[in-house]
């Protein structure tokens, strides 16, 4: 069993129990054409490493080529004295459909790539304790009508598409539950109020002689230690906190990039003689995001973004992380490069990454994978997973912006077809209806129809050109009716710019290393040398332009073909990692010391002295 308290490895951070991961070697056999109705028809020829995609050469089959049907086996022992406990089988993403056996019973259908699911086990394993587990997994690798993302439809990768991820490619787990127990649990911080929101649905059994009881705290200090009865299987409840009221005890409560506060939970499912039916940890963080007037605000102050894209690929293992420990690095990567955010970019990330993002203070951008065709499918399909990814990653305090369309991918003709149109604005409306907390970006890039946040991408290698373009905000109307980055209007006829805040949301792509076959960017560095040189050139104008709310810069690390990262594909910097983030956050500036008095001020207030970066807004 591996443990709950170790948030960092759990899949499911924010909803922790002991659990057994189900990585490493499993059966596998293609299916391609075989007419295969059943588990009993499979011919296993081959193994296969979970969750490694089968086109990626870390899951030991390295096959890139088009396949369409892939199962898995793999036989799995109960514990002897739990066999007759609650056990869920979870499979954090499957692409792109799956069917799921138990013992030759089927437990689980599922749609969607992005979007995870659970079956259960409970009574199915044999009199030794043992459970077959199979999995067929069906994936049309030219189907343009489905959320894929950056996955390639033709053979070999092309332009700023890559190898295709067919398949188990996220954690498979096990968990032993109570037959009541914790379920659907969410949160979110309301900072006007100084309050926590909690909503918790049970999950198995029905009871209604139960009380849920919830601690919060930090470190040693407990904030709310109450207990609520359990009403119609649901508990929803507003924790308000003792407010500080003096700003340098309040600060280090709120979560920010600076100061990354996370408050640990405690939740416990009580029967009438207060024994514990089920205890979940989690963590939740009190902080607010939006925008006001033409600035993103966080905390309700402004709050420049220094943001980049991150398409969460790796040379061996594709769209999966090599382990826990890679997706700590990236966010510890992106923050030493002087970065306060990253725009995940056409892929929905593993969980673990958004802990760490919330753990080390870093804010993220989600983006759902785009289907490349309109049709009624597309429509269901891509909504459907919208609308499961969006409450389910909500709880996170690194997630500030939802981004439901990217470059007008899936709606191809926005200024010309109604229903295109009414689709973002459609998805724009759902989103804030899921979840009212945070900004929504409807179509980034370009042909905005709605949106809180106007994001722009341009990538002009000429820092004095974007300069030109967005110089001040009074030149703000002229660059809406005059600029055409990509050749698309910035927004659409009816839809004119309201006074949001702008994001340069895709620049820069300078690339150094093209000397591979088929390697690019959208500006060539000769040199990395040269290439700091013209990273530094950019970002010092970019970092002063008065128009823009903040930007993203193109891209974290080389992927594929594209060389245009910051950092190879391996996570080797291009050039000093202190040379990077001072370019992208300015020199730093040395620290003010307090007079010894004010120091002793602090020191006999007990105020712990929040610490921020130089130049930090």
């Amino acid at each position: 069993m591996n443990r709950a308290d170790d948030a960092g490895s759990h899949p499911r951070p924010q909803q922790r129990r002991e659990w057994i991961s189900l990585d490493g070697p499993w059966e596998f056999a293609f299916g391609d054409g075989a007419g295969w109705r059943g588990p009993a028809d499979v011919r296993w020829d081959r193994r296969i490493c979970v969750p490694f995609a089968p086109e990626s050469p870390a899951s030991e089959i390295g096959d890139p080529g088009f396949h369409t049907t892939c199962w898995y086996r793999k036989v799995i022992e109960l514990p002897a004295d739990a066999r007759d406990d609650v056990w869920l089988l979870h499979f954090n993403a499957v692409d792109y459909t799956a069917c799921v056996w138990a013992n030759g019973r089927i437990v689980a259908e599922h749609e969607g790539g992005y979007t995870r699911f659970t079956a259960e086990l409970t009574g199915l394993a044999d009199a030794g304790g043992r459970v077959e587990i199979v999995v067929r997994a069906d994936d049309d690798p030219q189907d343009l009508a489905k959320p894929r993302g950056k996955q390639d439809w033709q053979l070999e990768p092309h332009s700023i598409w890559y190898p295709r991820t067919s398949g188990i490619w996220q954690t498979v787990w096990l968990e032993r539950v109570p037959r009541t127990r914790i379920d659907d649990l969410r949160w979110y911080g309301n900072l006007e109020r100084w309050e926590i929101r909690l909503e918790m649905q049970l999950g198995g059994e029905r009871r209604d002689d139960l009380r849920f009881h919830v601690q919060l705290r930090t470190g040693a200090n407990v904030l709310a230690d109450d207990t609520y009865h359990v009403i119609a299987g649901e508990v929803n409840r507003s924790i308000g906190l003792s407010d500080p009221g003096i700003d340098d005890y309040r600060n280090t409560l709120l979560w920010s990039p600076h100061s990354p506060t996370l408050i640990e939970a405690t939740l416990e499912l009580l029967d009438p003689d207060d024994n514990v039916v089920d205890r979940v940890l989690s963590y939740t963080a009190l902080r607010s995001v939006g925008v006001q007037g033409q600035s993103v605000v966080l905390n309700g102050r402004p709050f420049p973004l220094r943001m980049v894209l991150d398409q969460g690929y790796w040379p061996a293992t594709g769209l999966t992380p090599p382990d826990t420990d890679a997706l700590r690095r990236d966010v510890e990567l992106a923050k030493e490069m002087g970065f306060n955010g990253v725009r995940k970019h056409q892929k929905i990330e593993d969980e673990r990454y958004l802990y760490w993002a919330d753990r080390l203070g870093l804010l993220v951008w989600v983006e759902m994978p785009s289907a490349y065709r309109f049709t009624t499918q597309s429509v269901q399909r891509l909504t459907r997973q919208w609308a499961e990814l969006v409450p389910r990653l909500s709880s996170h305090p690194s997630i500030i912006a939802w981004v439901p369309f990217n470059e007008s991918w899936g709606v191809p003709n926005l200024p010309d077809i109604r229903a295109q149109r009414e689709w973002v604005q459609a998805l724009y409306h759902l989103t804030h209806t899921m979840d009212p907390t945070r900004p929504v970006i409807g179509n980034d890039g370009w042909e905005s129809a709605a949106t809180d946040i106007v994001g722009i991408h341009d990538y002009d290698h000429l820092p004095e050109r974007l300069a030109q373009r967005y110089r001040t905000h009074d030149d703000i109307p002229e660059l809406f009716q005059r600029e055409r980055p990509g050749g698309r209007v910035l927004t659409l006829e009816g839809h004119p710019h309201a006074g949001q805040p702008i994001v340069l949301s895709e620049f820069g792509g300078i690339a150094c290393d093209v000397h591979r076959p088929g390697a690019w960017g959208y500006s060539v560095a000769p040199t990395c040398n040269d290439f700091a040189e013209r990273y530094a050139a950019l970002l010092e104008v970019v970092r002063g332009l008065p128009a823009l709310a903040g930007f993203c810069y193109t891209q974290f690390a080389d992927t594929y073909q594209e060389a245009n990262g910051l950092l190879y594909s391996d996570r080797t910097p291009k050039f000093p990692l202190e040379m990077i983030a001072d370019a992208t956050r300015g020199p730093r500036v040395p620290r003010i010391p307090l007079p010894d008095s004010e120091t002793t001020k602090l020191a006999d207030r007990g105020a712990p002295g929040v610490q921020h970066e130089p130049n930090a807004p």
